[in-house]
C-alpha cells in the first residue's frame, strides 16, 4: 500500500516543503500502486515518488504509467533524482531515487 506523507522534515534539497506530496513506492503491484497515487495528483499540483533498492522499478513503472496511460497530456516527469548511499560500517550500497510528477 502506498504510503503519502506531508514532506515536513527532510534532511536533503529543500523543496517547497509544506507542499509536496511524498509517495513512498514499495514492491506492491504496479497498477495498484499507480491508481492509489492518481486520486493524490488529482489532489495535489506536484508528488514526488520515492524508492529504494529493488522498488526502483516499480517506481519508473508507476511514473510512466501515470504519465503516459491515466493522465497522458495532462501530467509529466519534471525531475528525476538518483542517488546511491553507503550503509554505515558495512560498505553496502543502496541505491534510491525521486521521481516529480506535476499536473500540466
Amino acid at each position: 500500500m502506498l504510503m503519502e506523507e506531508i514532506n515536513e522534515e527532510h534532511g536533503q534539497e529543500q523543496i517547497n516543503k509544506s507542499e509536496d506530496t511524498i509517495i513512498y513506492i514499495r514492491n506492491d503491484p504496479v497498477m495498484q500502486s499507480a491508481i492509489e497515487l492518481l486520486p493524490i495528483l488529482g489532489n495535489k499540483k506536484k508528488v514526488i515518488l520515492r524508492a529504494v533498492g529493488n522498488s526502483i522499478p516499480n517506481a519508473v513503472a508507476v511514473a510512466n504509467i501515470i504519465t503516459e496511460k491515466m493522465l497522458h497530456g495532462n501530467s509529466k516527469v519534471q525531475k528525476i533524482k538518483l542517488d546511491t548511499e553507503a550503509a554505515a560500517g558495512i560498505g553496502r550500497m543502496t541505491s534510491n531515487i525521486e521521481i516529480i510528477l506535476v499536473k500540466i
